[in-house]
């Protein structure tokens, strides 16, 4: 791996540190910015480099860096309540990724389609995790988990979509 492609990896996961602990309790999943940095991080580096970069941020937070949702950290936190949506990430950043690395030949609608199934298999994966721990029932947990968030993440799916593009340019310059 060249030294370019770790300190862009390691500048996505410091991105992702930074939007993570910045959170607005509604529930028992709150609001964060996290979800667009994971987006970005798969957009921009792809598919392998981006979910690096949140696997790099996953792991900064298990040894205790207080970089997950209200400034927290620890695997506690990843075994709690909300690690499906930190695991879900993972997932999220990788088809986030192979989007933007097929945009060019399918356009930016796959490009959103993909980021909408991130989504979706970051929510399944959070929200199985969720009911374990609370014993709630499926149409509780999507009430809870899930159908608050549909419009903040698609504003942010919309976002990542026009600023990829731009953001690949700058970042894969052969110049720089």
């Amino acid at each position: 791996m060249k030294t370019k492609d770790m300190t862009l990896i390691a500048v996505m996961a410091a991105l992702i540190c930074v939007a993570g602990p910045l959170t607005i309790p509604v529930g028992p999943i709150p609001l964060s910015l996290a979800t667009f940095a994971v987006y970005l991080a798969g957009s921009v580096l792809g598919r392998k480099k981006g979910t690096i970069a949140v696997g790099l941020y996953l792991l900064i937070g298990i040894i205790g860096v207080p970089v997950f949702s209200g400034f927290s950290g620890g695997f506690q936190k990843l075994a709690g309540v909300t690690g499906g949506y930190l695991i879900g990430y993972l997932p999220c950043a990788y088809l986030s990724g192979v989007g933007a690395e097929k945009r060019d030949n399918t356009g930016w609608w796959f490009h959103v389609l993909m980021m909408t199934a991130g989504t979706v298999v970051l929510y399944a994966i959070g929200t199985i995790v969720f009911m374990q721990h609370t014993g709630n029932a499926l149409g509780a947990a999507l009430s809870l988990c899930v159908i608050p968030f549909l419009p903040g993440d698609a504003i942010k799916v919309a976002a990542t979509a026009l600023i990829t593009q731009t953001l690949r340019k700058a970042v894969f310059a052969k110049n720089s």
